[in-house]
């Protein structure tokens, strides 16, 4: 079976991190029940311990050199109301000096004589009372004495209550604190990961139109700084290449103008066949090439000028320019305005060119005698229907690719129309979308966010 791994890199430390702290915290409450249970023995032993040196201060020898035990008002009061603590002192050849009770002594007597050392015993049937207690050798006034004590087990029943008690709140206390102990870790992972997260964003935001972007370094990990570093200088390099590849672009566009203007004034002076009117037709279609071409190197590299323009004006001038040349073309324009002002924040000119190349694209894909409708909406956008085959659904993102032109008949078009009016309506934080015309063929659509409330147009 394959260990499961996980993607996130903050489960990957927050995952050992939690174990970690799961077995740091059942290690430390096994090891402070162990040392209060310790503790509570030791204490008891130590009682013990008091308890026979009392009892050996306790033990004189009279005249005739006979020992006694001359326990204090104190002490013997509580030896005789209390069953629970008893005691056998014997003297250093194991006579029994005194004992409490009688049948403790007794079994006493029978022990070996104790130690320095004091030796640890329990008893399980004297009387109906079990017993804990050690036996040990101590000096007094007349000599060694062999001690022995004992408590009743239940003697200690406030003790084991206080433990019984400290154990049921740990077992409750543990799991709280170490849920707590672990939020707090979480949190301070997310923190921690934070500026992560933020250089990821910026990260996802460069693109062809923010090619200059670089990655913060600021507060982050010094383990992400070497790869932030190498992420920058791979962006430094893609900007060297998109720039090259623009300047080379644009070079090229400028460089071809002035010849094709030549040849072009070349050949309209020329009288000739059909040959000679074919060239033409080659001539300005490279002459459309050109201009297209520079159009996308502005864009790429020249960031639009923003205003306040009206939709219906824009809209309007561009179906009164271009409508000699669809009549040329037999083909007719329509243009139906918004009953006010659309007013959206864009660039007048790039907003023409792109309502241009859609009305273009429209008049060649059209049959003869075939009408180009351009709309204007209230809520801010243009829209351009024709009547020509449609686009298939499986076309709609890809016409939009720069020199793309499908596998239907072949316009005069370079396949960078529809490209730039994309660019465009990016640069303006709109789209463009095509959809079916209602009476056959494709409608484009246009759509920018508004700016203003709209007014009526005698506002």
């Amino acid at each position: 079976m394959k260990p499961v791994r996980f993607r996130s890199l903050q489960l990957r430390l927050a995952v050992p991190l939690a174990a970690l702290y799961v077995a740091a915290t059942a290690i430390a409450v096994g090891v402070l029940i162990y040392q209060a249970y310790d503790t509570a023995s030791s204490l008891n032993d130590r009682e013990l311990v008091l308890r026979a040196e009392d009892l050996a201060r306790s033990v004189t020898r009279d005249e005739a050199g006979v020992l006694h035990l001359q326990l204090s008002a104190k002490h013997a009061a509580v030896y005789a109301v209390s069953t629970d603590d008893i005691f056998a002192v014997r003297d250093a050849a194991g006579w029994l000096v005194a004992a409490s009770p009688t049948a403790f002594g007794d079994r006493v007597s029978k022990w070996p004589l104790a130690k320095d050392d004091p030796s640890y015993f329990r008893l399980s049937n004297l009387g109906s009372t079990d017993y804990y207690g050690l036996s040990i050798e101590l000096a007094s006034s007349a000599g060694p004495v062999s001690i022995s004590v004992a408590r009743a087990t239940d003697a200690n029943a406030i003790v084991r209550s206080l433990l019984r008690e400290f154990v049921f709140d740990a077992a409750w206390v543990s799991p709280l604190l170490m849920a707590a102990t672990l939020a707090i870790g979480i949190l301070v992972l997310r923190r921690g990961f934070r500026p992560v997260l933020e250089i990821s964003r910026l990260a996802a935001a460069i693109g062809p139109q923010a090619i200059s972007v670089r990655l913060p370094r600021e507060n982050l990990p010094s383990e992400l700084e070497p790869l932030v570093d190498a992420v920058n200088r791979a962006f430094d390099r893609l900007e060297e290449g998109f720039a090259v590849q623009r300047q080379f672009t644009a070079n090229a566009a400028h460089e071809l103008r002035t010849p094709l203007a030549i040849v072009t004034g070349t050949l309209d002076t020329m009288e000739g066949n059909g040959e000679v009117s074919r060239l033409k037709d080659d001539v300005a279609r490279m002459n459309r090439l050109v201009q297209q071409l520079l159009r996308v190197a502005r864009l790429d590299a020249v960031a639009l000028e923003l205003g306040t323009v009206d939709l219906n004006d824009v809209a309007s001038s561009v179906v009164a320019m271009m409508a000699p040349w669809a009549i040329a073309q037999e083909r007719s324009l329509a243009f139906v305005g918004a009953e006010r002002l659309v007013q959206v924040s864009a660039s007048g000119p790039d907003v023409a060119d792109a309502i241009r190349n859609l009305v273009e694209n429209g008049v060649l894909h059209s049959p003869p005698k075939g009408e180009v409708t351009v709309t204007v909406d209230p809520h801010g956008s243009v829209s351009v229907a024709d009547h020509g085959t449609g686009v298939p659904l499986s076309d709609r993102e890809r016409i939009f690719d720069r020199f793309w032109r499908g596998k239907g008949p072949k316009t005069q078009g370079a396949g960078l129309g529809l490209a730039i009016v994309r660019e465009i309506m990016k640069a303006h934080g709109g789209n463009v979308a095509v959809a079916d015309n209602s009476g056959g063929g494709a409608v484009f659509t246009l759509a920018f966010p508004m700016t203003k409330e709209p007014r009526s147009a005698g506002a």
